[in-house]
């Protein structure tokens, strides 16, 4: 039995630097991860996305190389995001389970696919953590409106809101390929029964369309308050011209009456 547990640790993770610095013999690596084989049956991937998974580490070790690449992250999170899941290697056949799966073929490159699942899934649950706070701050917004006929929000305020939801969108948008099959699956028949047993059993794709929906939602009440923000500006502009026009006017009634 085998333990695979993944850690979101940050926004993202500087994979070149990191390269650069870890002393770790490689088993894979792109531009946007690198796995590692280490003594003892330890492993180690690194994606930069901001997710570590480990396999064979105890919980010190894990906790000691979370801090080692902290220089290396961006954004490093207070609350890690974490996700564990059980390999049984040597099984009569295959089976996949919602927290562990039975494989008849085990070896590092099915050991890296079942790795990188789980880190997709943790790195969707820690979007679905983002977008719900930006849905949660929406519904405060049209709660207000429902409430009082008005929008409680400044001007500032709204840009600002809107430039942290785009920033959530974006990174989301950069990584789309969390939720993409690595190529040696479409290489490997049986890599590919595996990675599409365990996008299963995570359901990545439908949380993915949860987040863009959310998101969608989001962006079409943003698009709403910018329309209201503008009506109200619109409207404080006119009774500001037309408060200049009364104080012209009434400054002309007065110069008559005086002279």
């Amino acid at each position: 039995m085998i333990k695979i547990v993944a850690y979101q640790i940050a926004e993202s993770i500087d994979i070149k630097s990191f390269r650069k610095e870890y002393a770790g013999k490689e088993y894979f690596f792109t531009s946007s991860e690198v796995f590692y084989k280490g003594e003892n049956d330890r492993y180690l991937y690194v994606l930069s996305y901001g997710v570590v998974v480990f396999s064979g580490y105890d919980e010190i070790k894990q906790s000691e190389f979370n801090e080692y690449i902290k220089p290396f992250c961006k954004n490093t999170l207070s609350d890690k995001l974490s996700e564990s899941f059980i390999i049984n290697e040597n099984a009569s056949s295959d089976r996949f389970e919602y927290n562990e799966i039975f494989l008849s073929r085990f070896d590092l490159a099915v050991l890296r696919i079942v790795m990188l699942n789980v880190a997709q899934s943790v790195a969707l649950d820690y979007f679905s953590q983002q977008t719900a706070q930006l849905l949660e701050t929406t519904n405060e917004y049209t709660l207000s409106l429902e409430k009082y006929g008005k929008l409680d929000i400044t001007n500032k305020a709204l840009l600002q809101f809107i430039g942290k939801t785009l920033n959530v969108k974006n990174r989301i948008v950069d990584n789309l390929y969390v939720i993409d099959s690595p190529d040696d699956t479409w290489e490997d028949e049986y890599m590919h029964k595996v990675d599409l047993g365990l996008r299963n059993i995570f359901d990545l794709k439908i949380r993915f369309k949860d987040i863009d929906y959310s998101l969608q939602i989001v962006k079409e009440n943003l698009e709403l308050f910018r329309d209201l923000i503008q009506h109200r500006r619109s409207n404080l502009l006119e009774i500001i011209i037309i408060a200049l026009i009364l104080i012209e006017v009434i400054n002309l009634i007065i110069d008559k009456l005086l002279y």
